[in-house]
């Protein structure tokens, strides 16, 4: 069952969407980068449409890898309804990149004269509400007796301005190598695929989500990231989303 939450007293957007699984599930999958929607009151941030169908609006496939997944391991999901530009639901609150003007090649005309009211406003309406939905989710499994592993879900670029990334996925992860480990382990143990650690961005990242929900609960947690060009169609989304279940299913995470 999907529930896709906004706050109709005030008419504010949608900012998460909870696909409902059970709260025994060993997983909870989170998904901060899914959407590239903007509210119409936004104007597009002054960008022309294509440029919300680029990386820097959102992370290309990882919606559809989501939801199959989550099919797959029968695990609860949580997916931001957001885009990134507006406000990025991984970073810190006090990240100077938490509300970008510039990405990629791209200036973000609407947030030029961005504030410090309009990033707490954006906060409360965004990222904040997606946020706390994670840590509900959350606070179900431990209320159940069940100690969950975050699996954060996100897609990076096959070129950038280094020129072709070699990796098919890669695992990021900072302080904590209790789920990192045995999943850099297994992946790296497949023989068609090449897996990167902590490429091609490095897992620190004061105040992201994964600190926020994994580290600073105690949450055993890894960030995967898969190539956007292996996330093309359904056939691909549901390869991957399988290869994933079954390494998820067998992984011993201690």
């Amino acid at each position: 069952m999907l529930q896709r939450v906004s706050d109709s007293a005030s008419g504010q957007a949608e900012s998460f969407e909870i696909i409902e699984g059970p709260a025994a599930s060993r997983y909870i999958i989170v998904c901060d980068h899914a959407s590239n929607a903007i509210p119409p009151e936004y104007g597009n941030l002054g960008l022309d449409p294509l440029q919300l169908k680029r990386h820097i609006a959102y992370d290309i496939g990882v919606e559809a890898l989501t939801r199959a997944l989550a099919t797959e391991l029968a695990a609860p999901a949580i997916m931001s309804c957001f885009s990134r530009l507006l406000i990025d639901p991984n970073r810190g609150d006090d990240d100077p990149t938490l509300v970008m003007k510039l990405s990629d090649g791209a200036v973000i005309p609407g947030n030029a004269k961005v504030d410090d009211a309009e990033i707490a406003r954006r906060i409360a309406r965004f990222s904040g509400p997606y946020h706390a939905a994670v840590g509900r989710v959350i606070d179900r499994s431990l209320a159940a007796g069940v100690k969950p592993i975050l699996f954060s879900i996100h897609s990076f670029t096959p070129v950038f301005h280094d020129g072709p990334r070699p990796w098919h996925c890669s695992v990021l992860w900072e302080h904590d190598e209790r789920f990192a480990g045995p999943l850099l382990a297994a992946l790296r143990a497949e023989p068609d695929i090449v897996t990167g650690e902590n490429e091609p961005y490095a897992g620190a990242l004061k105040g992201d989500s994964m600190t926020r929900h994994g580290f600073d609960r105690g949450l055993p947690h890894a960030i995967v990231e898969v190539r956007q060009d292996l996330l093309d169609d359904s056939v691909d989304v549901s390869a991957w989303a399988q290869r994933f279940s079954r390494i998820l299913t067998g992984l011993v995470v201690k």
